[in-house]
């Protein structure tokens, strides 16, 4: 008989007030390949994706692909098992995984190391490999090593929140002094601030939320600047009381945060997207540059260990029990999260 795990399974979209996750024991995952690692899971960061994904409202991006499906993808745990290929790791080490969970490695994007581009790219957390759940298996090549001075429910977030962050403060080109504006301060945001300040951008945070506001303080943000959808007043505001920004990032998953964003960049300036949504208005004219950005490389996440570590990253966490996901998500949903949710099996 097949080992059992607990795990929070989705067998149907539904709001998270429903409590469409339900606490199920299934066969522990094993490992199947010869370079894979058996992973007992520590911790696992909650994401706004997920809320999203659940929800159903990126049901016409094919997200969730299949039901049931467990969600979950910023891991952290103690490698349990290896496969007799692995060479990598040893059992006992601490591990993370990305939303990465793998790819074909022999594409144009795997060969330019953009392995995150990759049409087989394999998603953790839209599977039964998810981390809202006691264990995961997972290649070698897309586990990354963690440190122990870092405590797993500190890492967790890195792996997806961390990583998304550093790779968004990436494309916004930083540089001493230049004028780095962060829309939405949550999860990712109150990172992107730290990431953007270690390159000596000076960096504004944007937010609806004054206690989000604070937090942007307490991490360096030079400025901050209270959101308003009265858009045309906060745009002149910000232009009578600051100016316009070089760049502005946006991690806020609303249209009109991100028209306002586009907006409050300057003629040739730089605006990055980290989220799902549509570009209402855009004047080719001023030539401005609109920019996506997905999670990052395999290479990127090692990045964003050493320089956490080097520079003590701070990681705004709280921690639940694996069993209260539901009751997270909810409280994701009403912004009642300073920062970033963490589940501990």
């Amino acid at each position: 008989m097949p080992e059992k795990m607990l795990a929070m399974i989705l067998s149907k979209l539904g709001p998270v007030e429903s409590n469409p996750l339900k606490l199920t024991e299934i066969d522990r995952h094993e490992i199947q390949k010869p370079n894979e690692i058996l992973i007992k899971i520590e911790a696992c960061g909650v994401c706004h994706s997920q809320l999203h994904g659940i929800e159903g409202d990126w049901k016409e991006l094919g997200i969730p692909p299949t039901l049931p499906t467990v969600p979950g993808h910023e891991v952290v745990g103690v490698v349990e098992g290896i496969g007799n290929d692995v060479t990598k790791f040893k059992i006992g080490d601490r591990v993370g995984i990305t939303p990465l969970m793998g790819a074909c490695m022999d594409c144009q994007y795997c060969n330019d190391d953009k392995e995150y581009l990759c049409e087989k790219m394999e998603v953790t957390g839209e599977s039964l490999k998810g981390g809202y759940a006691e264990y995961i298996t997972v290649s070698e090549d897309f586990a990354t090593k963690v440190p122990e001075s870092m405590k797993s429910e500190y890492a967790a977030p890195l792996f997806c929140a961390g990583i998304t962050a550093y790779k968004a403060v990436k494309a916004a080109e930083p540089k001493k002094n230049k004028k780095v504006a962060i829309f939405g301060i949550g999860g990712v945001g109150h990172m992107a601030i730290q990431f953007a300040k270690i390159e000596g951008c000076e960096v504004s945070g944007i937010s609806r939320k004054e206690k989000h506001l604070d937090v942007a303080k307490k991490l360096g943000a030079d400025n901050v600047f209270a959101y308003s959808s009265d858009q045309e007043r906060f745009l002149s505001e910000l232009i009578e009381n600051y100016g316009l920004f070089d760049a502005a990032i946006v991690f806020a998953p609303v249209d009109e945060v991100t028209d306002t964003a586009i907006k409050s960049v300057k003629k040739g300036g730089t605006i990055i997207i980290a989220t799902v949504g549509k570009i209402t208005n855009f004047l080719a004219f001023e030539e401005k540059t609109v920019r996506g950005t997905l999670i990052g490389s395999r290479k990127d996440m090692q990045d964003v260990i050493d320089i956490s570590a080097k520079h003590n990253i701070q990681v705004v966490t709280e921690t639940f029990p694996l069993k209260e996901a539901n009751v997270v998500l909810q409280k994701l949903k009403n912004s009642e999260i300073e920062a970033r949710a963490v589940l501990i099996p």
